[in-house]
Formats: structure tokens, C-alpha cells, sequence
């Protein structure tokens, strides 16, 4: 019989936003990953996604590691699984090469090895910490004996959040997120006690169907169709991306959209320009990352495609906020 998942409490989630001004607040990177809550107890170790599924086979030298930390009493951490690339800065478009492999073999493992950065802790030696603060749990979290590829990533306190903008800038990071430091953990909520500050705009969408493509994509196809949830949780049209595929990502997609196609258009709404015809859509179960220049309410300016991500279901891809 299969040993039962552990569950852990949902990812506490942070608003967008510019960095704070004023004392009290504590900023860490932030880690162009996908986010995982580890939940460890008697020597077993489970990696949740951030919708819950569980991801431990795709990551074994992360649960090897984390093994071992558990103890007698159960351990719940929260953190962000990154892939480097070869001057050290985070890589999504290299993760992807992990995050779609269930189960990956030794090779992979070694041609992509991934870490696991841990910025928060929720239970230790079986006591519930989410309602200390974040300047006591940080404090616990250091004295757990972290060992590879599992480490604490640092954060600063008190200091010109701006600066430290620049300085993930010129590393290549994604940005920061600022904390307050008497912030409690709440499990599933989007607060604004954590504020996320990306150096470029970054979505998910809902992948609705692809137009043919011409010449070198006369055999994948010319961009995908992207749509997003509004307030009122209609799936509505926010834009075409063509650009940031790989060749082989295109082939892959291909075949992916082929077997989801349906004959009807998703939107209650479809774009004017679907009219025209040669417009294909499919079942809106695909969710993809997206980077952008801005989005004025109507469609994204500049999409360049990152790849699909599976740590998120569709229902919960909302139109992003108008800059």
C-alpha cells in the first residue's frame, strides 16, 4: 500500500507592489523558481507544489537532503526550488528542463541540479511557529542544520529597499520582496505584509488556442492565444505571444495543443481578430509564464513566452493588475 501524502498549510502570498519606505520591514530576493512547502516527519519527506501536488519524485536530491532533518518531530518549510545557470543566477527557462520530468533519471539530475532556497519555517520539532513573527522564525530557521543542496538565503533588515532593487538588477534576479519583520505566516492568503517587487512584469496565462505559423513555424505554429480570469472569474482574451520558444519547445507544444484542440472558442467574447479565421483553439487546462513590458487593461505589451508552468491550475490565472 502507498504511503498516505502529507499535506502542508498553502504558500502565504505576497501582493505587487514598489518597495516600502520606513523601518520594520526585512527584504529577500526573489527566486525566479517554483515555490515548494517541504513537509518532513519521521525520517519521510514530502515536496507539495504550490497548488498542493505532490512533486517529491521530480526533485530526489532535494527529499534525500531533507531526510534527514526531520527528526522525531515534524518540520514544514517553505522555500523556492531554482535551477542556476553557469554565472550562478537563477534560470526559469533552465528549471523547465526539470519541472516537466516526473520522475527524472540520474543523468538529468546531474546536467540540472537544483537547489532548494528555504525563506521560511512553519513547524519545527512538531510546534506550529506561523503565528511568531518573521524576525522569530527566521531566527528558528537558523538553527536548523540546512544541508545541500538546501540552504537559507539571506535577507536584509532596515535597509534602502530600492539599492537592493539595483543590486538583484545587476545579479540578474527577479526582483525583491519585502517583509514586515512582526509579520505572522498566513497560509493561503495574499498579504500585504509581504510586497513583491519584480525588476520586470512576469503573469501566468491560460494557453486558449495558437495561430498558424509561417515559414521556419509553418509546422508549430505563430503565437499562442493567452487569456486570464477577471473579477467577475470570466476567462477573457489579454493577448497573442509569438516570441521566446525554443524550436524544440515549439515541437513539444505542437503536439501538446493538438491533443486538447476543440472546436469552439473558450472566450465568451473571442478576439475580433479570430474572425478572420485560422485561429485554433483548445481546452484551457494549460498555464503558462509570461514575461512583459506592461498592460494597459486589454492586452499584454511585449509577451515573451518562459515556459508552462505546473504549480498553478488554471481557475486561479487572473488578469494582471493595469501599470
Amino acid at each position: 500500500m502507498a504511503a498516505p501524502v502529507r499535506r502542508g498549510p498553502s504558500p502565504m502570498l505576497a501582493t505587487g507592489g514598489a518597495p516600502p519606505d520606513g523601518p520594520g520591514w526585512a527584504v529577500e530576493m526573489k527566486w525566479d523558481g517554483v515555490r515548494i512547502i517541504a513537509v518532513c516527519e519521521a525520517g519521510a519527506c514530502t515536496l507539495l507544489s504550490r497548488n498542493g501536488n505532490d512533486v517529491s519524485a521530480a526533485y530526489p536530491e532535494v527529499v534525500g537532503a531533507l531526510k534527514g532533518l526531520s527528526g522525531k518531530g515534524s518540520l514544514i518549510l517553505d522555500g523556492e526550488i531554482i535551477a542556476a545557470d553557469r554565472d550562478g543566477a537563477p534560470s526559469f527557462g533552465l528549471l523547465q528542463r526539470r519541472m516537466h520530468v516526473a520522475r527524472p533519471g540520474e543523468q538529468l539530475v546531474a546536467e540540472v541540479p537544483v537547489r532548494f532556497f528555504v525563506f521560511d519555517l512553519l513547524r519545527v520539532d512538531g510546534v506550529d511557529v506561523m503565528g511568531e513573527t518573521y524576525l522569530e522564525r527566521r531566527a528558528r530557521l537558523a538553527e536548523v542544520a540546512l544541508p545541500p543542496p538546501i540552504s537559507m538565503p539571506p535577507y536584509w533588515i532596515d535597509v534602502d529597499a530600492s539599492a537592493l532593487l539595483e543590486v538583484a538588477r545587476e545579479h540578474r534576479i527577479e526582483g525583491i520582496v519585502s517583509k514586515r519583520t512582526d509579520s505572522v505566516y498566513l497560509p493561503g492568503r495574499r498579504s500585504p505584509a509581504w510586497i513583491k517587487t519584480p525588476l520586470r512584469q512576469n503573469t501566468e496565462v491560460v494557453v486558449a488556442g495558437w495561430t498558424p505559423g509561417a515559414g521556419a513555424f509553418g509546422a508549430t505554429f505563430g503565437s499562442l492565444v493567452m487569456g486570464a480570469h477577471d473579477e467577475t472569474g470570466q476567462l477573457v482574451y489579454i493577448g497573442n505571444v509569438g516570441t521566446g520558444f525554443t524550436q524544440a519547445a515549439r515541437r513539444v507544444l505542437r503536439g501538446v495543443l493538438d491533443e486538447i484542440t476543440v472546436s469552439a472558442s473558450p472566450f465568451e467574447r473571442p478576439p475580433p481578430e479570430a474572425g478572420a479565421g485560422g485561429w485554433h483553439w483548445v481546452d484551457p487546462i494549460l498555464v503558462g509564464d509570461v514575461e512583459y513590458r506592461e498592460f494597459s487593461g486589454e492586452r499584454l505589451r511585449m509577451p515573451s513566452w518562459k515556459g508552462l508552468r505546473t504549480d498553478k491550475p488554471p481557475a486561479l490565472v487572473e488578469v494582471p493588475p493595469r501599470r
